[in-house]
């Protein structure tokens, strides 16, 4: 798309529309997104999560220890094409069309997987084997996903005709097909048929927001990320802790530094857990959750030499991706798409190639919660944009894919990047930890094992290592002083930098 005289915008719409076909482990058509765009001096956010079904039931789920994963019950309403068109609408320089050219001609002619997705592809195979109950409930997905003669393995090349259909139906409409038009027929239709609640009347009235970024300073700079039903909030809560205690936090990468700043994590999990829902339906403002008095008077509890009991029920799941594009102009932009939960709810619309997304997993059960599960509502987002500015400025656009680990995923990026001084490519290779959802903590091989043990004596529950790949996947372009730019992603994932 640069080659062709496109924009950042352009290049990152075009990009995420390719990964809806090529990466369907992590998204899809039918997924949701949230952007970030520095333009003209400003930074830009939007909101393109999808909201409940106006039919849905809520008395079939409240009082379950949990949302379903899978199934109609699942679904949203998919954001994801209303993005594309909403942000290109605002800055985009190429037709429409045109950004979804690459994207149709991989799913008409084909595509080779990579290694990441392979292996979670064949998982899915796996999974969905002939006779097993999930290909049973959901045929129309094995027959798009895992067609006869078709083995997910890494090179393996797959086709999708429908898909690459859908795509130009969706281009030439300018996305009405897909909310007002026979796409939407065709996904109301198979809800009807199954008993889902989504209807063409849900399709039609949705619409994304454009949202005023959250901010808290932090080490000289300015880390922005969108407002809830997002979990970036969390994020700036921790980032906040760490900033109030100035100087008190060690500098360094060192034991001592990374006690800090999971103790201030644990603070950001349990405020947006308790918290973090449909904007119209919290109880307490973000913005109150950010105001220094708040944050200080959590930062207090924070101690040197003992790990705090912190309690509450932090999202879980992944299945993301996430891209920063960067012009010579300067427009810079963090963008992210998901599915949520690997390929989604399971259900794939018959003879189009879409697949949903089941961000409604996202719901909580509990009546009495902020975010619990209800009609016309957005569920809470793991996924998250980020940005940082310093003295009003871009310097960053990042993003960090991977369910509960982006917003400590972000914290630990802010943290080496801006306090540290680390290269973007350096700290996305160094090692991670992670605050489980029971608050126990998971580290990554590489991760040293003297450091673990400081954190054991401090207090802090250790539950082992864990494979790379729960550990996220960021992806980023920093502005250089003199103009340039430099990048970085993540080898967690199929991702590359490149300059075009």
């Amino acid at each position: 798309m640069f080659a062709a005289g496109g924009n950042a915008v352009d290049a990152a719409l075009s990009a995420a529309i390719c990964l809806a076909v090529t990466e369907p482990t992590s998204n899809g058509i039918g997924s949701d997104a949230f952007a970030l765009v520095w333009h003209d001096g400003a930074l830009h956010g939007y909101n393109g999560s999808g909201r409940s079904p106006r039919g849905l039931a809520p008395a079939e789920f409240l009082g379950r220890p949990e949302m379903p994963r899978l199934g109609w019950g699942s679904v949203t309403v998919p954001g994801a094409v209303e993005t594309w068109r909403a942000l290109h609408r605002r800055f985009g320089r190429l037709s429409f069309t045109e950004l979804f050219r690459p994207a149709i001609r991989h799913a008409r002619e084909g595509f080779c997987l990579g290694p990441v997705t392979a292996v979670s592809w064949a998982a899915m195979g796996a999974r969905a084997a002939p006779g097993t109950a999930f290909a049973k409930r959901f045929p129309a997905f094995v027959e798009h996903f895992l067609p006869q003669g078709f083995e997910p393995r890494v090179g393996a090349v797959f086709r999708s005709e429908a898909a690459a259909r859908t795509l130009e139906e969706i281009a030439a409409t300018g996305g009405e097909s897909f909310y007002r038009g026979r796409l939407a027929r065709e996904i109301a239709a198979a809800a009807r048929e199954a008993g889902g609640a989504l209807r063409e009347a849900d399709l039609a009235e949705h619409e994304g927001d454009w949202v005023k970024p959250l901010s808290v300073d932090y080490a000289g700079y300015t880390v922005h990320e969108l407002p809830p039903n997002g979990q970036g909030l969390s994020t700036l809560v921790a980032l906040g802790i760490l900033e109030s205690r100035g100087d008190e936090v060690p500098s360094g990468d060192t034991g001592a530094a990374t006690h800090w700043l999971i103790e201030a994590m644990k603070i950001g999990l349990a405020e947006g857990a308790a918290h973090i829902a449909d904007p119209g339906h919290m109880r307490v403002r973000a913005e109150r959750l950010l105001d220094p008095a708040f944050l200080g008077s959590r930062a207090r509890g924070l101690q040197a030499d003992s790990a705090a009991a912190v309690y509450a029920t932090p999202p879980k799941a992944f299945g993301t991706v996430n891209l920063a594009a960067a012009d010579a102009d300067g427009m810079m932009i963090s963008f992210i798409q998901s599915n949520f939960w690997g390929f989604g709810s399971g259900i794939v619309v018959p003879g189009t190639g879409i697949s949903l997304q089941n961000r409604g997993y996202g719901f909580s059960t509990v009546p009495e919660h902020p975010n619990a599960v209800a009609p016309g509502k957005r569920p809470f987002h793991t996924i998250i944009p980020g940005f940082v500015t310093r003295g009003g400025l871009p310097d960053m656009a990042f993003g960090l894919m991977g369910g509960h680990m982006q917003a400590q995923g972000h914290l630990q990026m802010a943290h080496r990047i801006l306090a540290l001084g680390e290269h973007p490519q350096v700290a996305c290779d160094a090692p991670r930890w992670q605050v489980r959802e029971d608050f126990q903590l998971i580290f990554e091989d590489a991760f040293p094992e003297e450091r673990i043990d400081a954190l054991r004596r401090l207090g802090h529950p250790v539950a082992g290592r864990a494979p790379d790949i729960v550990f996220g996947g960021m992806q980023a372009v920093r502005r250089l002083p003199d103009g340039g730019y430099t990048a970085a992603s993540d080898r967690r994932k199929d991702g590359y930098a490149a300059v075009c």
